[in-house]
């Protein structure tokens, strides 16, 4: 449980999340996920990191549960700075990453994606940001990196999710498989990226991180200090608790 690293071929290392029931993180796990892949990615004899996760889905962004039974700030505090870590060390990954996406893929899990170098999902593969439902505001910054500018903000307004085939259409996905193959399809890309002069794959990644239009760890930062502003107003907490009990907030709530 938890995350770990494995080396399946050569070249190749695989980081996979398992925190069941969904994947939704707690602090620890988002920071243990940023140590993992950038440790992965450190490896001399590595070129090429894949990022999956085992279970019902990809990832479901962060422990809710956490953060509502912890007192005062310290829980959204923890989570993010760990989200804000991973989503930067995906990133900042010395060698490519694929990340390989099965089910729902959801807050958190865009920042993971959104951040990839390249996207191999499964048919079954939905995405989205809930996060307006949540209480909190992030990510949008990733989900960018997904879609056109419009679809991005009409998803974030309205918290609804896409699935891998129309974000293929856009661009997103290099590849949309059925879920048996999703693993065996994240592979055959690793091998071959992996296969490249691993000095030369270094120098490529920082060279296309260079010349990104968008400074996604400044971007998200900014995008951040609005989920702490309605933190400090009351109103997330209200999202919160009303998304653990089944419901959602009521217009006098809000």
């Amino acid at each position: 449980m938890g995350v770990s690293t494995s080396v399946p071929e050569k070249g190749v290392a695989v980081v996979t999340v398992d925190s069941p029931p969904v994947n939704a993180l707690t602090v620890r796990d988002w920071y243990d996920l940023a140590t993992a892949v950038r440790a992965a990615g450190a490896r001399s004899e590595v070129r090429c990191v894949v990022l999956t996760a085992a279970g019902r889905g990809f990832n479901a962004g962060v422990d809710i549960k956490e953060m509502q039974r912890t007192a005062g700030h310290e829980a959204l505090i923890g989570a993010n700075r760990g989200c804000f870590e991973a989503f930067a060390a995906v990133y900042e990954c010395e060698v490519p990453v694929v990340a390989a996406v099965h089910g729902f893929c959801l807050g958190g899990g865009i920042g993971l994606v959104g951040n990839a170098d390249a996207i191999v999902a499964a048919e079954d593969a939905t995405f989205g940001l809930p996060e307006l439902d949540r209480g909190a505001l992030g990510a949008a910054t990733h989900l960018a990196r997904l879609v056109p500018q419009h679809l991005m903000r009409t998803l974030y307004y309205t918290s609804r999710t896409v699935t891998a085939a129309e974000l293929h259409r856009h661009g997103s996905m290099w590849q949309v498989v059925p879920r048996e193959q999703l693993t065996q399809s994240a592979l055959e890309l690793a091998r071959e990226i992996a296969a490249k002069d691993g000095r030369l794959l270094r120098l490529a990644k920082a060279a296309l991180n260079g010349i990104d239009p968008v400074d996604v760890r400044r971007s998200y930062r900014y995008e951040q200090g609005f989920t702490f502003e309605a933190n400090l107003a009351g109103i997330a907490d209200r999202h919160r608790d009303a998304f653990l009990s089944g419901g959602t907030a009521t217009e006098e709530q809000r």
